[in-house]
């Protein structure tokens, strides 16, 4: 018996309450969609579209782009700058806010994204996406930088398009997070993973072990204490896994369970973090919340932070909520100083042995 399948455009009908602004972010999360077909397709041609490699120039970060980097934030801006949905957009590629031109009609939304995550990967067929992340335009007026400066918690969706062997999108409009694969013989984005849920525990950490030497004490014990596996404190073996985009990391915890971390350090002390809070860290903690699991920089919830600039760095740590709740009791041990037994050993008081946290 022939079963309809459930789109994109029919899951958004079914979710959202059907009035005027519900049918508004309905229509700008379609055109999303549709900016993110463009790019898989770009991005599927590899070297055959002449779009790998560098170019001398670089983006407002002091990153160099690649060829890919300029072109999928050229199709995000040109599919969803036209229909009326938007008042403004800002990217990691753009230096500034763009603002929706007076000669266009404006709406009542504000769209942040990354349009190529994990970029540095293209060149050796790896796995990249682009993330994104709405907001209500609360003022009346012509949107400027300081209108997006606001924190994940008012966030009305989010999302991310990971590009693999299928393209896939995940989204969440505060309704749990759902997961949606490309049928590229119909064109159509196709709910496939309903109702995600991240696992409560988990045997696998996401971390890039190269900047080991510049964390900070909590992230050192946790990481130290999954490395030592079964004959550790925990007990038991974890497996570690880095992909070098955050999509795909992301998209695994998803998927299967696990925690990511990408913490501050001590490289630059003055920076909080190295991934960008509204385009990268706040989506990203959006979905993960609303599929069970926990989003923190490791001393805050990663919602709550006040952005002050639309580049801001935060320290990113998610995914499974009993690791992501034990590296929080590691920071705050840390920062009262009660972990000293854990992470100086030799200078524990009347003892070279260290004692097993609870």
């Amino acid at each position: 018996m022939f079963k309809a399948k459930t789109t994109l455009s029919k899951f958004l009908i079914e979710q959202l309450d059907g009035n005027a602004d519900s049918k508004n972010l309905s229509a700008l999360l379609v055109d999303i969609a549709a900016a993110i077909k463009a790019i898989s397709a770009v991005v599927s041609r590899g070297a055959l579209g002449d779009h790998l490699g560098t170019l001398e120039t670089e983006n407002v970060q002091g990153e160099q782009q690649k060829k890919l980097d300029v072109i999928t934030n050229e199709i995000m801006l040109r599919q969803c700058e036209w229909g009326g949905l938007l008042a403004g957009m800002v990217s990691e590629e753009l230096e500034d806010a763009f603002v929706v031109p007076g000669d266009r009609p404006r709406g009542a939304y504000l769209l942040s994204f990354d349009p190529l995550d994990g970029s540095s990967n293209i060149d050796v067929n790896a796995a990249v996406g682009t993330i994104f992340s709405i907001l209500h335009q609360r003022e009346a007026t012509t949107p400027t930088t300081a209108s997006f400066l606001r924190p994940g918690r008012e966030q009305v969706a989010a999302g991310y398009a990971i590009y693999g062997p299928s393209t896939m999108l995940v989204m969440t409009v505060g309704r749990g997070t759902h997961g949606f694969t490309l049928d590229r013989e119909t064109g159509n984005f196709v709910l496939t993973h309903p109702d995600l849920m991240v696992p409560a525990d988990t045997g696998e950490f996401a971390i890039n072990v190269s900047n080991e030497r510049f964390w900070e004490p909590p992230v050192m014990r946790y990481v130290t204490e999954c490395k030592a596996g079964r004959s550790g404190v925990r007990e038991r073996d974890f497996n570690m896994r880095w992909i070098a985009a955050m999509v795909a990391d992301v998209h695994r915890i998803l998927m299967r369970g696990g925690v990511y971390l990408y913490p501050r350090d001590n490289r630059q002390p003055l920076r909080a973090g190295r991934l960008r809070l509204l385009y990268e860290a706040a989506p990203m903690a959006m979905l993960i919340e609303q599929a069970g699991g926990l989003a923190s920089t490791g001393r805050q919830r990663l919602s709550d932070v006040e952005p002050e600039d639309i580049h801001q760095r935060c320290s990113v740590i998610l995914g499974s909520r009993s690791e992501v709740e034990r590296i929080e009791r590691y920071h705050r041990e840390h920062d009262s100083g009660a972990d000293r037994p854990y992470i100086s050993p030799l200078f524990n008081e009347r003892s070279l042995y260290r004692p097993e946290p609870a």
